[in-house]
């Protein structure tokens, strides 16, 4: 008997859900943050790093304060003022000069950036140097067609493609090609599994990785780790410092980790192992950036193939959400990243321990105990 067959009922709740496809038809909406130019058109075949946007953004503002630094009054400064409001100016250029007592006493006031005079301030003595532009562009980030553009903000990018989501991430968007080190899912990566051919590649592992490794992999230059758990200890010693599980991806790291089951010692899913066994050696993109809160997004590995999607996603559709036998993952303490299958879906509101009403359900994890969790706790992991 299944376990779907073994909690068979009627009742249903809707949550979103972990993807874990061997194949799927993926969308990638790629914008720029402010207006700038589109660089391709519709149709147009991108890879990985093809500009399809860019822009220039605003330096940052430096304040000086000139009035202070010349120990003059506010209104004064305008005498003294080499610059005036747009003009350029180099760092280390003088922006404005105070000379007394027939040249024997002289102040300076020295620019600490390159930028633009944006503004001159007669009531409070300060001027605002506005650094120069910064470029920015926006590539694809994986390999497709354009499908629909964006005037002056983005397009969207089509591609077939494995599509494996992470429960947790550091590191931002990447890509380079998969090579699995170990030989089974429950495997940890030690240091001696990390080789200097791996430099600029994709690593795959099993259930942990150790502390070593990481500062080995870093080392080589390998470019990202995928494992199924970790402990959290080990994200710490890496980074430095301690980090939040709601909200990733900005971390200033050229080693992107995604971890694929939760913290702890977990395998890697087994369905998951094989779609990374098979799909060896071809390049991958992936992004670390985590956010659990509102609007959840979640780590991903995205491998695309050449091979044709004869459906339109019919796989890819959850018809009826949480029903049960359907197997979640738990996405809040104190269990979380357990996983386990909802054995019923109570309909009364259950008072929690922070005095909220709230729908729960009833799951029974991996290790056979039960637990009682808010519906908003738990994410399908679709198969």
């Amino acid at each position: 008997m299944t376990q779907t067959e073994k909690f068979a009922s009627k009742a249903y709740a809707y949550t979103p859900g972990l993807k874990v496809k061997k194949r799927m038809l993926i969308q990638k909406t790629r914008r720029l943050p402010l207006a700038g130019e589109v660089m391709v058109k519709k149709g147009s075949i991108v890879d990985f790093d093809t500009v399809v946007a860019r822009t220039t953004v605003p330096g940052d503002p430096h304040i000086i304060k000139v009035a202070s630094l010349l120990d003059l009054e506010p209104e004064e400064i305008i005498r003294y003022l080499i610059k005036r409001e747009g003009d350029p100016i180099e760092k280390g250029e003088i922006i404005a000069k105070y000379t007394a007592f027939f040249g024997l006493s002289k102040r300076l006031v020295i620019s600490p950036v390159g930028g633009i005079i944006e503004s001159i301030s007669e009531s409070t003595g300060r001027i605002v140097v506005r650094g120069p532009p910064v470029p920015v562009e926006v590539k694809a980030y994986v390999p497709g067609v354009v499908v629909d553009l964006f005037p002056n903000e983005g397009v969207t990018i089509e591609t077939n493609a494995a599509f494996i989501q992470g429960i947790f991430g550091v590191g931002g968007e990447a890509h380079g090609q998969l090579k699995v080190v170990v030989d089974s899912p429950a495997e940890v990566i030690s240091a001696d599994k990390i080789l200097k051919e791996h430099k600029g590649k994709i690593l795959v592992g099993g259930s942990q990785i150790t502390s070593e490794a990481l500062k080995k992999a870093l080392e080589v230059g390998v470019k990202g780790i995928i494992i199924g758990s970790v402990d959290d200890r080990v994200i710490t010693d890496f980074l430095g410092y301690q980090i939040g599980v709601a909200l990733t991806g900005e971390e200033d790291i050229d080693l992107m980790i995604i971890i694929t089951e939760g913290f702890g010692r977990m395998s890697m899913s087994q369905k998951t192992f094989d779609i990374f066994k098979i799909s060896e050696g071809l390049e991958a993109a992936i992004n670390g950036a985590t956010q659990i809160r509102a609007g959840v997004l979640r780590p991903e590995i995205i491998i695309p193939t050449k091979e044709e999607i004869s459906t339109v996603n019919e796989e890819c559709i959850l018809e009826v959400g949480i029903t049960p036998g359907t197997k979640v993952r738990v996405i809040r303490d104190p269990f979380f990243g357990q996983i386990g299958y909802v054995v019923n879906l109570p309909i009364e509101l259950q008072k929690l321990e922070s005095e909220s009403d709230v729908r729960v359900l009833k799951v029974e994890l991996e290790d056979g105990a039960q637990a009682t969790v808010p519906r908003a706790n738990v994410e399908i992991i679709e198969e």
